[in-house]
């Protein structure tokens, strides 16, 4: 089973298991590190690459309409490059990303991040209270195992889509993706 199959990765990885810990310690509801983090880590795992450090961003999402404000997002990141010594911290509020993304409001992170715009991308991680890691992944997690590079069907824009892989310049990082052009 796939879900399995991540959860053991992520067991594995030291410092993605710290960092879940870091975030739940932040009590926000329906809360996950997700996106690059995530799959970077299971790229980096299927191409035998070890302990290659951070590829970006870790991306933490979560879902709370009733504060939307940027100000709070920042004060969160904050928090964790202080208890961290790690800058590379993005928090967001997804009840607030519909309005920068021009769609209509989201139900919850699940459904916020199956407006990104690949399908390998929308996977997210968490830790709950009893040390089990929850996963997210509205279109599963075949494309991100199998290293398939796709347009996420809500996803619209298929330029967009092409110029961001392009400038992600993932094949280059690794080889074995194969992208699904438009």
């Amino acid at each position: 089973m796939l879900e399995q199959r991540l959860q053991d990765y992520i067991k594995s990885d030291q410092r993605l298991m710290e960092d879940l810990q870091q975030v739940r310690d932040l009590k926000l509801p329906d809360c996950y590190i997700a996106a690059g983090y995530i799959r970077n880590m299971v790229w980096d795992r299927l191409h035998g690459f070890d302990a290659r450090g951070m590829h970006g961003d870790i991306d933490v999402v979560f879902f709370d309409p009733t504060d939307i404000s940027e100000d709070r997002d920042h004060a969160l990141e904050q928090e964790l490059i202080a208890r961290t010594e790690n800058d590379k911290w993005s928090v967001k509020n997804q009840a607030r990303m519909h309005i920068q993304n021009g769609d209509s409001p989201y139900k919850d992170t699940v459904d916020a991040i199956t407006y990104w715009t690949e399908t390998v991308t929308a996977v997210g991680a968490r830790l709950n209270q009893a040390d089990e890691i929850e996963i997210i992944a509205p279109y599963g997690l075949e494309d991100i195992f199998e290293m398939v590079v796709r347009r996420a069907p809500k996803f619209e824009d298929k330029d967009y889509y092409m110029r961001r892989v392009r400038n992600k310049r993932w094949k280059e990082q690794w080889s074995g993706l194969r992208v699904i052009e438009e």
